[in-house]
């Protein structure tokens, strides 16, 4: 039982005991965070998939978007489903977890075991709610390079990650040039446009103006703002799909019925559908980790960390980048992944870019997308023989029969 949290529920109980590994930060160990706060004790959350080879050079971190979380190829303890990137990663897929170690962190501000809004403070015994400092993106990978201190690991083989995971990528690149041999970054940006800045203004508005959000203090009051989170949510997954995907899947087919009802059921299938998506999110996130995390990918404008340029963020760096956007992504379009692009190749940095045909939208990185998973793949496999790593062994295989 989480200490002065009346709510209860499977999500809330991962906040305190995570069904991944844990490593925990004292508060001789303090995380300064942007704010200028010096946070500490410090608990991450993490999954790791693979063997971390002798010399420590296979490691991947995999940064997860907004509302994902550590469990990216195992079952998910609390949908039950499989991780939300279980068709990249995993043994013989595009991140061979034969070939590297795989570790993916729940983020700080999250609330899957990582600290965050819902963790204990230890100075009052109660959840944090709002009294949680507000974190940044280099917060977030501030706190990664402490859990590969901790796992002993100097140097990550690649960081890949979509959306706001893929901002983390750019963050570490920018940051921690020493650390990264290779990068990923999918379907982000280098900073959030004012576009995305509103959607999320209009999804933390919808959380805070749930009667049951009492200022953050749900968990203390035994209430949950579950209408308000779940109107965000649904204001935010129409951004993540494509209006062509929505067409194909939905059109303005009815839902269970021949003809409207001149009411405010959900008559058609996409309103049924959002419902849905809002339902079952609720389910699994906690209302203020959302507000943090949004916040968070808010104030991200890589390029003001250095003096307006952001070619500056890459100057010198030996990173290999592999830059990937879809075409039918308007939450972060090509555009902004071609400003990253332009930046890389203005500061001297080695780096592709791949646009992805789809009408998919922004979640195309969450789908069965062969093209992206053939780039994942020859990206990685190019930057492995650069590093050394062997190949794995049914793949030295299938080359000796070839």
């Amino acid at each position: 039982m989480i200490p002065g949290i009346k709510s209860r529920s499977t999500t809330y109980r991962q906040i305190a005991a995570p069904d991944s590994q844990v490593v925990q930060f004292g508060p001789d160990q303090p995380l300064r965070l942007d704010c200028g706060i010096d946070f500490a004790p410090l608990t991450i959350a993490y999954q790791t998939y693979g063997t971390l080879d002798p010399q420590k050079n296979n490691a991947i971190l995999v940064a997860h978007a907004l509302t994902a979380d550590q469990h990216a190829a195992n079952i998910h303890p609390v949908t039950m489903k499989p991780g939300w990137w279980d068709k990249m990663v995993g043994h013989g897929k595009p991140i061979d977890t034969d070939r590297y170690f795989v570790i993916c962190a729940n983020v700080l501000g999250g609330c899957m075991g990582s600290s965050g809004p819902g963790s204990i403070d230890p100075a009052t015994g109660e959840s944090y709610g709002l009294d949680f400092p507000v974190v940044t993106i280099r917060d977030m990978v501030r706190a990664q390079t402490m859990l590969l201190d901790h796992l002993g690991i100097d140097t990550l083989f690649c960081v890949i990650g979509g959306s706001m995971g893929g901002m983390q990528v750019l963050e570490w690149a920018a940051s921690h040039p020493d650390r990264v041999f290779s990068a990923i970054p999918i379907a982000t940006a280098a900073r959030h446009t004012s576009q995305n800045i509103a959607f999320h203004e209009v999804g933390r508005q919808a959380v805070m103006a749930d009667p049951d959000w009492r200022g953050g203090r749900y968990l203390l009051e035994g209430t949950s703002p579950k209408k308000g989170l779940s109107v965000a949510r649904m204001a935010a997954h129409i951004t993540y799909m494509s209006d062509e995907a929505l067409h194909r899947k939905f059109g303005r087919n009815l839902q269970n019925r021949a003809a409207i009802t001149f009411g405010f059921d959900a008559d058609f299938q996409i309103e049924s559908y959002l419902r849905h998506q809002g339902s079952t999110f609720v389910d699994r996130f906690d209302p203020n980790s959302y507000l943090y995390l949004t916040r968070a990918m808010d104030y991200f404008d890589l390029a003001a960390d250095y003096d307006g340029q952001l070619a500056n963020a890459f100057l010198g760096t030996s990173t290999r980048f592999c830059v990937v956007s879809f075409t039918s992504d308007w939450l972060f379009p090509t555009e902004g992944n071609r400003q990253v692009v332009h930046a890389l190749n203005a500061a001297g940095a080695r780096v592709s870019f791949v646009e992805i045909e789809t009408d998919s939208g922004h979640d195309s990185f969450l789908l069965d997308e062969p093209e992206l998973f053939g780039a994942v793949r020859g990206f990685l496999d190019s930057a492995a023989h650069a590093r050394g790593l062997p190949a794995p062994p049914t793949r030295q295989l299938s080359s000796t029969m070839l």
